[in-house]
């Protein structure tokens, strides 16, 4: 079991105190198992430990309450109404009888009265995969993605993301960068995501796309941030803000930059590749707990 914890800062005192969230967060990397009938990915297929609809499913049994709805968001997807129809027939079919879609597609659509009654009377979201920047662009600053953290900060509710719904969760966020894999300053653009868990970069299909470069790169820039690399058909379960429990038939990566050595992201030209050393990384499988960090020094 890889645990990660540090040192109580020197003067405590002098730290803002940041609540523990009482919801959770569930971030999935991507292309989750959603029953038997789908075509299997290689690892799912080779994997002896893989589960149909293990993720959805423990989504499913986060749910709070004698008749729990959920809500989908396909605010990210270029098809809305496909993506949010196969989580409405996946959560009907686990047994969820009160899902309902809002499908929020402009920023006046995040200001929508009927919108923010759904969450308010939900137990549980999920935000499906597209584009994470699509995301943040439309529900930031948003009465809509206010309400989502005022439930995920004081109730007892589950925040779901996929793919980019997964990706814009965390602070700071990776919405673009594919060229040469990350490994050229510039190459990796990053700007605010949802915020849901501070100082921490997730990226997902982790190891699918080889996408550990771009991490690093992303952590050279912010070493005080945690990258979490989602693999698919692999998810992190957070509680209290810091536990991250793995879930699903893949790996989750990650990447702990505080005790770099030598980084020479400030010293290059945009367009050169960069040095990173004494970078230290966790290959973490199913039921493997991680603690943030950074989270320790917050909470108190």
């Amino acid at each position: 079991m890889a645990d990660k914890t540090t040192k109580p800062p020197t003067n405590p005192k002098r730290h803002a105190k940041l609540p523990l969230p009482k919801g959770k967060l569930l971030a999935i990397g991507g292309k989750e198992s959603k029953g038997e009938n789908e075509d299997k990915s290689e690892i799912q297929r080779l994997s002896r430990d893989f589960i149909s609809e293990e993720i959805l499913k423990r989504f499913v049994k986060e749910l709070k309450g004698s008749n729990p709805m959920v809500v989908v968001i396909p605010t990210a997807s270029e098809e809305p109404e496909e993506s949010a129809k196969s989580y409405v027939d996946v959560f009907t079919e686990l047994g969820v009888k009160d899902v309902q879609v809002v499908d929020i597609r402009t920023r006046a659509d995040a200001e929508k009265e009927d919108y923010h009654e759904l969450v308010h009377k939900a137990a549980g979201i999920m935000i499906t995969g597209g584009d994470q920047l699509k995301l943040t662009a439309i529900l930031g600053g948003t009465r809509f993605l206010e309400i989502i953290k005022e439930r995920y900060t004081f109730d007892d509710f589950i925040v779901a993301g996929t793919s980019a719904g997964a990706a814009a969760l965390s602070t700071p966020m990776i919405y673009e960068g594919e060229t040469n894999k990350g490994m050229l300053k510039g190459d990796v653009r990053i700007t605010t995501g949802l915020e849901f868990l501070k100082n921490v970069a997730i990226d997902t299909h982790f190891i699918q796309r080889g996408r550990i470069v771009r991490m690093a790169q992303c952590i050279a820039t912010n070493p005080g941030c945690i990258g979490v690399g989602l693999e698919e058909d692999t998810a992190v379960l957070v509680t209290e803000g810091k536990y991250l429990e793995v879930i699903g038939s893949g790996l989750v990566t990650v990447v702990d930059g505080m005790g770099i050595t030598r980084n020479t992201i400030f010293e290059i030209e945009t367009g050169q590749p960069f040095s990173l050393c004494d970078l230290k990384v966790h290959l973490m499988a199913d039921r493997e707990i991680y603690t943030l960090p950074v989270f320790d020094q917050l909470h108190a």
